[in-house]
């Protein structure tokens, strides 16, 4: 739990990366560290401190870092240890980081067994669930029960962008990953958990989408716009769109601007922005940089002032309280 007496002052960054030394070592067993299309960098606790402290950062929420491991009793052992790393880290440092647990997925019953060990023992602040593993996307029926698992205890979700699967890895070539895909991958989850209605059924849950909401501000209405044609067609059942998009959070990290804040404000409400900075896929210099930016347009850009404090500090604080 954050103390607000502690934060009042200091940014929330929803999203940042731990890359532990035994997800590494999986990765490198296996010859998959170029899953993604790009080298994973190194992490260091103490850095992340020292560039927090400099951009003036308080807390920061950590989540494993793609690719997932191969699904495979090894993979489960990795995930439990990358947890507990992560779960030291915060005990470590009272305040400064909160992190939300990764899971064996694509074995839904360990999932839940993963979820449940780390939000009622090693005290998760929420769990990290990727955009598909080994092809099982979010949305997907068989997740349904983890779900349900997730909305009982009112879980936090916290949604990153892997690669697809299957994939074209010429595609991959032309365009790296996170260039463009990772914002088809987010844009692909969210859609198919709206257009099956999972956050309205599992209300409790809330789901913060990364980078700037990716393509769901052009998304969402097209898929409004077609969904009496496909409801008539029996395509897709009656959805519940107010429902699914109240359950729904977005962070900044990425390409944020004036622009973009707008954009998103057509598909959510300003108490569901929230900071992200994506450390350490990016230099330190640069995300203090576009700190700074961000700082800036909300203090003079008049129609976002009165949101500045809710996007730097104020929201996480309500949701993650």
């Amino acid at each position: 739990m954050i103390a607000t007496e502690t934060l009042a002052q200091g940014v929330i960054d929803v999203h940042s990366h731990i890359i532990t030394a035994e997800f590494l070592s999986a990765l490198e067993s296996e010859g998959r560290q170029m899953d993604e299309g790009f080298p994973l960098p190194r992490y260091d606790a103490e850095a992340h401190l020292r560039w927090m402290d400099e951009a003036g950062i308080e807390t920061s929420v950590l989540t494993l870092a793609a690719p997932s491991p191969t699904p495979s009793p090894k993979e489960g052992r990795v995930i439990r240890k990358c947890n507990e790393t992560a779960a030291k880290l915060k005990r470590s440092h009272p305040g400064r980081f909160l992190f939300c647990a990764a899971l064996p997925l694509p074995d839904v019953n360990a999932a839940i067994r993963e979820a449940v060990y780390a939000l009622d023992t090693l005290k998760a602040d929420g769990i990290k669930l990727a955009t598909n593993v080994q092809g099982q996307y979010l949305g997907a029926p068989e997740l349904d029960t983890l779900f349900s698992v997730l909305n009982e205890r009112r879980a936090i979700v916290i949604l990153h962008p892997h690669r697809p699967e299957p994939v074209n890895r010429q595609v991959m070539q032309q365009t790296p990953l996170a260039m463009q895909e990772y914002l088809s991958e987010t844009t692909r989850a969210v859609s198919n958990m709206i257009s099956r209605n999972v956050l309205a059924r599992y209300p409790n849950v809330k789901v913060v989408v990364p980078h700037c909401g990716a393509y769901l501000p052009l998304a969402i209405p097209r898929m409004k716009s077609l969904t009496a044609v496909m409801e008539k067609n029996k395509m897709v059942g009656e959805i519940d769109y107010e429902a699914n998009l109240a359950a729904l959070y977005y962070d900044l990290a990425g390409a944020h601007s004036p622009e973009v804040i707008r954009m998103l404000l057509t598909i959510t409400t300003p108490g569901h922005l929230l900071y992200g900075s994506d450390y350490p896929y990016v230099a330190p210099q640069v995300l203090t940089q576009s700190l700074q930016h961000m700082k800036q347009y909300l203090a003079t850009e008049k129609d976002l002032a009165p949101y500045q404090e809710m996007i730097l500090y104020r929201n996480a604080e309500k949701l993650f309280k």
